[in-house]
């Protein structure tokens, strides 16, 4: 599909058969990519905006982006970037907003709400690591990839990251009498 462009006020025309290829990897991995944001940004909605905003991305590059080595790899970094840039300009407002909420709103569920309250306390590099590898079943090399990091760094983020999980669950089922 390629995209022609007419006057300003004139929709954009799309030639059939420049896109080969992308239908099926929307299809395969939007919904997977969606479950990674939603687990990350803690909103289905952003989740998808986000997912969606890379996957336009990589349709307006697609001449680029299909020949790359693994163009849902691409997909996804473009994704967790404009999250992180997300989370870098909305920061402070977040801090500012959690500071004025009285009460948490319940979850659907105590487990849940102690699993998504202890990966909110983790860093965001923790984070990432322990969603994308255990959420989206990515091996180690490919983390450490995505993140320009050495393998030995991811690893050492999920050991930290499942220890500070541990300790907070186990305090979380102390609070509430679970043993």
């Amino acid at each position: 599909m390629t995209i022609v462009k007419g006057p300003a006020t004139a929709k954009p025309q799309v030639t059939p058969g420049a896109a080969d290829g992308f239908a099926e990897l929307y299809a395969a991995h939007v919904h997977s990519l969606t479950v990674q944001l939603f687990a990350y940004t803690g909103d289905l909605a952003v989740a998808e905006d986000l997912v969606h905003e890379a996957f336009c991305r990589a349709l307006s590059r697609w001449s680029r982006v299909r020949v790359h080595d693994n163009p849902v790899a691409w997909v996804r970094l473009v994704a967790w970037n404009l999250a992180r840039n997300r989370w870098r300009r909305l920061r402070v407002a977040a801090d500012f907003l959690r500071r004025q909420r009285v009460q948490a709103v319940e979850g659907p569920g105590p487990d849940r709400v102690a699993l998504a309250a202890a990966l909110a306390q983790l860093p965001p590099r923790q984070r990432r690591a322990v969603i994308l590898y255990y959420l989206a079943d990515l091996p180690i090399a490919e983390i450490a990839q995505q993140e320009n990091v050495a393998p030995g760094t991811v690893k050492s983020w999920l050991h930290r990251g499942r220890t500070a999980l541990a300790s907070h669950l186990r305090e979380t089922g102390k609070e509430t009498g679970d043993d």
